[in-house]
């Protein structure tokens, strides 16, 4: 390969074209860039629309991109009302689609990325490794294959093609693959007639804690009041405590807090009942066929017909496993972002803002964002997406000086410090932290803490 492509003459390739991978596109375009955006699916946001029935807990006005608007408004595009809470369809269809749209040829459709190297090299060779391009492999939807050099990759791929298991180990519970026809891993849309008929009139396990599991509660319960012999199980790994029901009317994005009050609601007016230390172990069908849900501890649950899990999501690393990445051993997030957000030590929905430094990996010029960026930790927002991404251009483009300058104000869950993941007794050190104060704009750079207060 000529080596006058190995430098700025090459594209940046950017994987997903969802909201943190369109916004990273605008981003170079505003640094003089040439972004490729390589989409698996036929259109702009093709993860969002598989949730599209789903309402967003933040406004129009956290979830559009500046450097992305700016690309948007000579075409008269209108911006919706940022105080109002789009659905994923809304935002597809009303911002996702129309950016892709002015980006043109700069986004391929059906292109699933296989493989990403350095040219030449495998994971293994060092000599002459950083003046090499970056070749990434692809597969086209008719099955033809493709290589193209890039001078930097950034996985915006995120995480919604690989969802957890039910098992409390992280791998499937044993059965789970074998009743796989009455499991879902993804929230329901009961505007659909064969979905609400798949859950009307039956018992439906919910398992997880987030706020999907609350919003599945929460459609489930609508759905209760007009369906007789409606009913959710909800199984908790953890036993309840306060923050059981995520941060109510102290959460700083109203819509969120208000996810788990109706999720509170549900069990309060018997919609719902709750298993609380619940593990699963196994799933098994009983003489009617029905499910029975097994713990570690041999504690086995009533039958029921229907199981969601929404038990959270993880990365897809197996395209990159020729690159030299830098990853937490517990979350497969990038190695200096992972204290920031594990769950293991805080249950806060803010995280110390971050950019280029937390996002960089031994392999120079590949950059891990958005939901991707935090592996196997919850609580992400667009607008740290959008910082990510804003941070990381600059960085491809030299200017490490704006890079890390980032600044990014989130808003509080109104739940703090806790036992993390497991029941153990409540830090008191941790609780106390300032993980709930008002939130101050921070800079991300040189002298950035570490951690903040309390872990979170």
């Amino acid at each position: 390969m000529n080596s006058v492509l190995t430098t700025d003459q090459l594209p940046v390739v950017v994987i997903g074209a969802g909201p943190i991978g369109l916004a990273a596109a605008a981003h170079l375009i505003e640094r003089g860039i040439e972004p490729l955006v390589l989409e698996a699916g036929p259109a702009a946001g093709s993860a969002v629309r598989e949730w599209s029935h789903v309402r967003l807990f933040s406004t129009w006005g956290e979830v559009i991109d500046p450097a992305a608007e700016k690309l948007l408004a000579p075409t008269g595009w209108t911006r919706p009302d940022s105080a109002t809470y789009p659905t994923g369809g809304d935002w597809a269809e009303q911002y996702l689609q129309p950016l892709a749209d002015v980006l043109g040829d700069k986004v391929r459709y059906g292109a699933t990325v296989t493989g990403i190297a350095r040219a030449g090299r495998d994971r293994i060779v060092d000599s002459g490794r950083e003046e090499q391009p970056f070749i990434v492999h692809i597969q086209l939807a008719d099955g033809h294959e493709e290589r193209i050099a890039a001078r930097a990759v950034i996985d915006a791929s995120g995480t919604w093609s690989t969802p957890s298991p039910m098992g409390a180990d992280g791998l499937p519970a044993l059965g789970e693959k074998t009743v796989a026809e009455r499991i879902s891993y993804r929230v329901p849309d009961l505007g659909a007639p064969a979905v609400r008929a798949r859950y009307a009139g039956k018992r439906t396990a919910v398992v997880g804690s987030g706020a999907s599991a609350f919003t599945a509660l929460a459609y489930l319960a609508d759905l209760a009041k007009e369906e007789d012999g409606t009913h959710s199980l909800w199984i908790l790994r953890r036993d309840t405590s306060a923050n059981t029901y995520g941060g109510g009317e102290a959460d700083q994005l109203p819509a969120r807090g208000a996810l788990g009050l109706r999720a509170k609601s549900a069990v309060e007016n018997g919609y719902a009942s709750a298993a609380t230390g619940f593990r699963i172990e196994a799933v098994e069908r009983d003489a009617d066929s029905r499910l029975v849900l097994v713990a570690e501890d041999g504690r086995r649950l009533d039958p029921v017909d229907e199981v969601i899990v929404l038990t959270g999501f993880r990365p897809d690393l197996s395209f990159l496993s020729e690159v030299r990445l830098g990853l937490d051993e517990r979350l497969q997030a990038p190695t200096s972002l992972a204290p920031l957000i594990d769950p293991n030590v805080h249950s806060c929905g803010t995280v110390y803002p971050h950019g280029v430094n937390e996002l960089s990996h031994p392999e120079q010029g590949v950059y891990l964002v958005g939901m991707k960026s935090y592996g196997r930790a919850p609580t992400f927002l667009a607008m740290t997406g959008y910082e990510q991404v804003r941070s990381v251009t600059a960085a491809i483009a030299g200017d490490q000086e704006a890079a890390e300058r980032v600044e990014l104000t989130l808003p509080e869950t109104g739940v703090c410090g806790g036992a993390g993941l497991f029941d153990e007794p409540e830090n008191a050190e941790q609780s106390a932290g300032g993980c709930c104060a008002t939130p101050t704009t921070l800079q991300i750079g040189i002298g950035a803490p570490a951690s903040s207060s309390g872990g979170c």
